[in-house]
């Protein structure tokens, strides 16, 4: 197969997957990226993009889980067939034995019923071709492989992706420790986002867990593109990639980046280890050391005036004392209107149903989800 017949490559017509919940913020970020004729779908975005737009749209989105590049398309109504088809790929032009490759797969409404079977069949003519060609295979790696391919089969309809990230985009590189089930990357930049916070008036997180929401809003305000600490790229072993266009891409929005001053963002938490996660997290990441963090209660906390206050309390398994939870949420509530004048507060509900207890009106309310958690964002103004 001559590498210019691959899908994406007749069309420049990409996918991106996006948390359900934030299609929108993704739509509007990839646009204002250069993305063109995007288009909403069932959990994700289809896009025209160059390969400036693509790499750009993988390097600086914060809210876009992972771009995929479609190679083939075709009707498939049997694993037979997909060995087949998979089979005419030249996998090895695409990348070397010395790489580690992984296969997803997602199968529904098809005759082929079992997503692991057909990412077998996937991974089994990839071998193959391997063996064929060179007498020797690339390892197969699920943790941290080089390469990532996508099987999506819908409807008895079959394509292969390339994976163009790598590796899900939520992964920053930033969060090396963390607390029990920390907030996901994507959503805390959603969060932010959402807040319309600026830098025109500081912003604390009085319950800062392992300080996912300051990093990401760190990233915000000095602009340090979502994929600064990736090492690598899944569009890298695209056939066309050019890396002199990618250094370009990098090298201009790296320009961008800007101090964080002192004392703008601020975090504190009950918990000392959480808050050395916080620090040592932050640390990682440009201006992280200008991050104030202190260890204290939200409770002990004299006052937060005239600030953005965005924080995720604890629930479920992070607050083993159910029966009290209501309790909490309540001295949260009785804290934000005593001790927050002039201040606006973002505070994510990973269970909805605890909102009511915090005995504030809010200003509106926002469904996100946190992987299987239907969350809510809720805006509380303290005049």
């Amino acid at each position: 197969m001559n590498f210019r017949m691959y899908n994406y490559l007749k069309s420049y017509r990409f996918f991106a997957q996006v948390a359900d919940g934030i299609e929108d913020l993704g739509m509007q970020e990839i646009t204002a990226l250069g993305a063109s004729d995007v288009k909403p779908t069932f959990r994700g975005l289809y896009f025209n993009a160059d390969k400036a737009v693509l790499y750009r749209i993988n390097y600086m989105s914060r809210m876009i889980t992972r771009v995929l590049a479609p190679l083939i398309s075709f009707d498939c109504h049997d694993t037979r067939y997909l060995y087949k088809m998979a089979r005419c790929i030249p996998w090895p032009e695409l990348f070397g034995l010395d790489k580690t490759f992984m296969v997803n797969s997602n199968v529904s409404h098809s005759k082929i019923t079992h997503s692991q079977y057909a990412a077998l069949v996937l991974k089994d003519a990839i071998v193959d071709t391997f063996n064929e060609w060179c007498t020797r295979r690339p390892d197969v790696e699920r943790i941290n492989p080089d390469v990532i391919f996508n099987l999506h089969i819908y409807s008895n309809k079959a394509t292969i992706y390339l994976d163009t990230s790598g590796g899900s985009l939520h992964r920053r590189g930033y969060r090396r420790h963390a607390v029990d089930a920390p907030m996901q990357e994507t959503l805390a930049a959603s969060i932010v986002y959402l807040s319309g916070w600026n830098g025109e008036t500081p912003l604390y997180d009085p319950m800062c867990g392992s300080g996912t929401l300051l990093c990401e809003a760190l990233m915000h305000y000095c602009r340090v593109p979502a994929g600064y600490l990736r090492p690598a790229f899944g569009f890298e072993y695209l056939p066309d990639f050019d890396r002199d266009v990618w250094a370009g891409v990098k090298e201009q929005a790296d320009r961008d980046i800007r101090d964080l001053p002192q004392g703008l963002i601020s975090g504190s938490d009950s918990s000392g280890e959480a808050v050395a996660s916080a620090r040592s997290n932050s640390c990682r990441l440009p201006g992280g050391k200008n991050i104030a963090y202190a260890k204290k209660r939200f409770q002990d906390i004299e006052r937060i005036e005239s600030s953005t206050i965005i924080t995720n309390p604890p629930y479920g398994i992070r607050l083993s004392r159910k029966q009290d939870m209501g309790a909490f949420m309540k001295e949260l509530g009785d804290f934000l209107k005593k001790k927050c004048t002039g201040s606006k507060a973002y505070v994510y509900f990973g269970d909805r149903g605890l909102i009511k207890s915090v005995g504030l009106r809010t200003s509106w309310k926002r469904p996100l989800k946190n992987g299987p958690l239907d969350g809510r964002l809720a805006k509380y103004e303290m005049y």
